[in-house]
C-alpha cells in the first residue's frame, strides 16, 4: 500500500506521464514515499475507501479522523501535554499507551493530508517502553516532558532518519553530501535537549510543497494552503497527531501555519531555542536568523514546552543559544496586581492590505473581551510597517538563494511553483553587494530603534505611566488563502525584522453569514483592492481566525502570561455573547 496510490505524489507533469516516463528524482521521491508507508503497522493503514471519503471532504480534522480512532486513542489525543504529563505521574497512563495512540493518530493523518517525511513510530514507542521501565522501577519520572510524543519540522537531525527539508537530492545523504551512514552522523541539540526533558519524537514533518510528498492542504478547509513553509507541523497539529510540534520561522513560518489551522504557536526571539545542528537554507545568515518555534493546543502548553527546554540550559551547549532562564519574576500574575490592568496595542491593519471580515470581527472580539475585562487598548499608529518587506527581503534572500538553487539541481527536480520567482531564466539571481547589503542591515537597525521609541511612547497613551505591554495583530489578511494565492503584508516579516517575540491565539472561525465585506470599505490601495476582492465567505465559511500578540524582543515570558489573560478573556466573553463569536 503506497501513498501515490492515493494520489499524494508530486503532480508535475501530471500522474499519467509520471507513469510512462519518470524521471530520477520522481523514482527517487516514489520510493521514499513508499519506504515511509512500510513504517506504518498494517492495521494503521486506512481502508481505500475511506481515504477517497476523506479527500472528497472539505475538513477531516475533528469528527472525521476521530471517528476512526478506538474510545481510547480519542481520549489521549484530545488531552493537553500538561494532561498527559499528570496521567502518567499518577500511573493513570503509561508512556507506551500516550505514544502508541499518537502514532495511531499521526499514521491517520499521514494518509489523509501526506504530513509525514520521516517515520519512526516503532522505535518511538520502544523508547516509552524504557520510560515505562524507569517509572514501574523508581516511580518517577524523567522530566517534565515525560512520555509526550512530538514531531518535528524536517530541518532538525534525528539519528537514523533522512533529513531532506523536501529536497530530493537530499534524500539518503547527509545535506546533500554522500558520505556513509548520513543518518547517524548527528543530532540536534534541540532533541538531545527534548530527549532529557522525557520527550518522544515519532516523526517529521514537511514544508509545506516539495516535491517528496507534493502540496500540504489545510485539513480545516481542503480548499485552502496549509500555510508556510512550516504547513506540515500546523497541519499535524490541526489533526492531533502528536501533542505538540517544533518547527521554524523567518518570516511567519510558525504563526501562520498555526493561524490557518486554529493552533496556539510561540515565536520567540532569535536565541531562546537551539538550533544547533539543525540544517537550514541560508546558514550563513545570522542577521535576521531563523528561529525555532513551538506549536500546541494551548497557552499553558507552549509555556510547559518553552520553560522546560529552557531548564536544560541550552547556553552551554550551543554558543548561540543566550544565557536567559527561565523569568518568573517577569510574567504578569493579576493576583500580585490586583489594580493593575495591562494595556494593549491594536493593529487593525497594516497600511499594505486589509484583513478580511473573518479576521476583523476576531480583532473586534478580542478588544471587547479585553475592554469588559477593563484592560485599554489603543491604536498602534506606527505607519511604516511596509518598510520591513524591502528589508526583509533583501536580508533574507539577499544571497540570490544559491543553496536552494544548488540542492534542486543535484536531482535535477523542478522547483517548486513558491520559490521560481527566485530563479529568472532559472538561474539564481546575484547577490546584493556588501556595502549595499550593510547598508540594508543598517537600516533595519534604525528601524528597530525607532520602533522602540515609539512603542516606549505608549505610556503617554496609556494612563498608567507603563507602555503597552503587547500589541494584538492580525498574523495575515486571511483566514484562509488558496495554494499560491498569498499576497505580500508585514504582518508576519515584520516581526522578524524587529526579533520580537508573537503568540498566535485561535479566536473564532469564518461564518459566511456574519462575515461579509462592509459596503463602506474604502481601499488601501490597488493591491488591497484585488486582496479584498478575492474574500470569498463561502470558500472561507469555516476556517479558523486568529490573532496573534507581540511582544518585545527576549519577553517571552512575560508575553505567554498576558496571552493565557488575553485568552481568559476571549472565553469569558465567549461565555455570555454566544452569537458573531
Amino acid at each position: 500500500m503506497t501513498l501515490t496510490q492515493f494520489g499524494w505524489a508530486p503532480e508535475l507533469g501530471g500522474l499519467q506521464n509520471f507513469f510512462r516516463h519518470p524521471a530520477k528524482w520522481q523514482l527517487a521521491a516514489r520510493e521514499k514515499r513508499d519506504a515511509n508507508m512500510d513504517k506504518i503497522p498494517e492495521e494503521w493503514i486506512l481502508d481505500p475507501t475511506i481515504l477517497a471519503d476523506g479527500k472528497s471532504r472539505r475538513c477531516v480534522v475533528g469528527e472525521f479522523i476521530e471517528l476512526l480512532l478506538d474510545d481510547k486513542s480519542r481520549h489521549i489525543t484530545s488531552l493537553d501535554v500538561l494532561d498527559l504529563v499528570t496521567g502518567m505521574k499518577h500511573g493513570k497512563l503509561t508512556a507506551v499507551e500516550v505514544v502508541t495512540a499518537f502514532c495511531k493518530r499521526a499514521a491517520y493523518a499521514h494518509q489523509l493530508s501526506g504530513l509525514l517525511l520521516e517515520i519512526r513510530f516503532h522505535e518511538a514507542i520502544e523508547e516509552a517502553r524504557r520510560l515505562d521501565e524507569i517509572y514501574k522501577k523508581d516511580k518517577r519520572l524523567v522530566g517534565p516532558l515525560h512520555g509526550v510524543p512530538l514531531t518535528l519540522k524536517d530541518q532538525f537531525h534525528i539519528k537514523g532518519l533522512d533529513t531532506s527539508m523536501g529536497f530530493v537530492g537530499w534524500i539518503g545523504t547527509f545535506g546533500g553530501k554522500v558520505i556513509k551512514n548520513p543518518e547517524n552522523v548527528v543530532e540536534s541539540e534541540l532533541v538531545r535537549e527534548l530527549r532529557i526533558l522525557g520527550a518522544i519524537p515519532i516523526g517529521k514533518a514537511p514544508e509545506t510543497n516539495n516535491n517528496i510528498l507534493g502540496y500540504t492542504f489545510n485539513p480545516c478547509n481542503r480548499n485552502f494552503s496549509a500555510g508556510g513553509s512550516s504547513g506540515g507541523e500546523g497541519a499535524m497539529q490541526a489533526l492531533r497527531g502528536s501533542a505538540f510540534g517544533i518547527a521554524t520561522d523567518i518570516g511567519g513560518s510558525v504563526s501562520m501555519p498555526a493561524s490557518f489551522q486554529g493552533v496556539f504557536s510561540l515565536k520567540p526571539s532569535a536565541g531562546r531555542i537551539s538550533f544547533k545542528d539543525a540544517t537550514n537554507t541560508g546558514q550563513g545568515q545570522e542577521v535576521m536568523p531563523t528561529v525555532v518555534g513551538i506549536m500546541a493546543h494551548s497557552v499553558e502548553s507552549l509555556r510547559l514546552v518553552f520553560k522546560s527546554l529552557l531548564s536544560v540550559e541550552p547556553w552551554l551547549y550551543d554558543p548561540y543559544a543566550l544565557p536567559i532562564p527561565w523569568r518568573s519574576e517577569k510574567e504578569y500574575n493579576p493576583q500580585e496586581e490586583p489594580e493593575y490592568k495591562p494595556a494593549f496595542g491594536l493593529i487593525a491593519h497594516d497600511g499594505m492590505l486589509t484583513p478580511h471580515p473573518p479576521i476583523t470581527r476576531a480583532l473586534d472580539i478580542v478588544k471587547k473581551a479585553l475592554e469588559t475585562n477593563g484592560h485599554q487598548l489603543i491604536d498602534w499608529e506606527w505607519k511604516r510597517h511596509v518598510e520591513t518587506v524591502d528589508i526583509h527581503g533583501l536580508i533574507a534572500r539577499g544571497d540570490g538563494c544559491y543553496d536552494v538553487y544548488d540542492a534542486a539541481r543535484l536531482s535535477g527536480e523542478p522547483f517548486v511553483p513558491e520559490i521560481k520567482n527566485l530563479f529568472p531564466n532559472n538561474r539564481p539571481k546575484a547577490p546584493l553587494p556588501l556595502p549595499e547589503y550593510e547598508k540594508v542591515v543598517q537600516r533595519m537597525k534604525e528601524y528597530r530603534q525607532e520602533y522602540l521609541e515609539y512603542w516606549m511612547s505608549t505610556a503617554k497613551r496609556t494612563g498608567a505611566d507603563r507602555p503597552v505591554e503587547a500589541v494584538i495583530s492580525p498574523v495575515t489578511p486571511y483566514a484562509g488563502v488558496l495554494p499560491g494565492g498569498f499576497s505580500r503584508s508585514t504582518y508576519t516579516s515584520s516581526i522578524n525584522v524587529l526579533d520580537y517575540a508573537a503568540v498566535v491565539i485561535p479566536v473564532t472561525v469564518a461564518d459566511k453569514e456574519i462575515d461579509v465585506v462592509s459596503p463602506d470599505f474604502e481601499p488601501l490601495g490597488e493591491n488591497d483592492d484585488l486582496n479584498m476582492k478575492l474574500y470569498d465567505s463561502e470558500k472561507q465559511h469555516g476556517a479558523p481566525a486568529a490573532i496573534q500578540l507581540i511582544g518585545r524582543r527576549l519577553d517571552e515570558e512575560r508575553l505567554l502570561s498576558l496571552a493565557q489573560t488575553v485568552v481568559n478573556a476571549i472565553n469569558a466573553y465567549k461565555s455570555e455573547h454566544d452569537k458573531g463569536c
